[in-house]
């Protein structure tokens, strides 16, 4: 399960979304995650997965790569799913002692966990087709407007790509040493869920020490290239619009006015 997290991971391939400049990426996938909070119909939800599947289509990734991302978050999901199920008030249609199952809460339930699902591939698809590099000089041009009232941009968006890149390198990290603990008699899948919690305890100490240890290596490596901000630093490959790109605005402007007819209208 541990490789199994896609968030973070770049996958090189060409394809029209690698091509877009990372600035229509984020606003796309802001879009998309506005018009899923915006959604509360049968009908909405049909709107947003034609609109992912289309991104799927446009980003090339094989499907089945970026599925496995939604593995990491299956807890997550059935804890959210059961609560919406069994705690939302409604027609009743099933008693089971204190648990009931109504109507509305079928539907929460469904809506819930469509939700999570597509926030999570949603996301995943803006990391799989952007670089780090690309990601880092998106949002700082994004938030560019904020260098007006003093605030530190090109340091928050070097801090969020540092952290999404370092989320499939501690993966792998984290999986090295559960391979080496497994060599050495450790089992981290018999038992139920408290014991098999209490067995990745130990992954915690040398993950952290490799994480810091990391963290300093890449601090010394900035430091030795004289690294001090953002300020007065040109970019080897500047951000420029391309034609597809005001395509996508179009589609995405498109796409959320008719999420927001859907939810307002039916």
């Amino acid at each position: 399960m541990i490789r199994d997290i896609t968030l973070g991971q770049y996958y090189p391939v060409d394809s029209v979304l690698h091509k877009m400049d990372p600035r229509t990426k984020l606003f796309g996938t802001m879009v998309f995650i506005i018009s899923l909070f915006l959604a509360n119909n049968i009908w909405a939800y049909v709107v947003a997965t034609l609109f992912l599947a289309m991104a799927i289509k446009l980003s090339r990734v094989p499907f089945k790569f970026m599925v496995k991302g939604l593995k990491a978050i299956v807890f997550l999901l059935l804890i959210s799913v059961s609560f919406n199920l069994f705690l939302t008030d409604g027609e009743v249609l099933v008693k089971l002692g204190f648990l009931k199952i109504t109507r509305e809460g079928i539907r929460m339930a469904c809506f819930m966990g469509l939700r999570l699902m597509y926030l999570v591939v949603g996301s995943s698809i803006m990391t799989l087709t952007t670089t780090p590099n690309e990601l880092t000089d998106g949002l700082e041009k994004s938030l560019g407007f904020l260098k007006k009232i003093k605030a530190p941009v090109h340091e928050v968006s070097m801090m969020m790509s540092i952290a999404l890149r370092f989320i499939p390198i501690l993966i792998e990290e984290t999986d090295k040493i559960m391979k080496a603990q497994m060599a050495r008699g450790a089992d981290f899948e018999s038992g139920n869920l408290i014991q098999k919690a209490k067995s990745m305890v130990p992954l915690l100490v040398p993950l952290f020490i490799s994480a810091f240890r990391r963290a300093t290596d890449l601090a010394m490596a900035m430091e030795a290239r004289c690294y001090r901000g953002g300020e007065g630093r040109t970019k080897m490959k500047p951000l420029k619009y391309a034609r597809r790109d005001g395509m996508a605005y179009l589609v995405y402007v498109g796409y959320l006015a008719v999420m927001v007819g859907i939810t307002r209208f039916l």
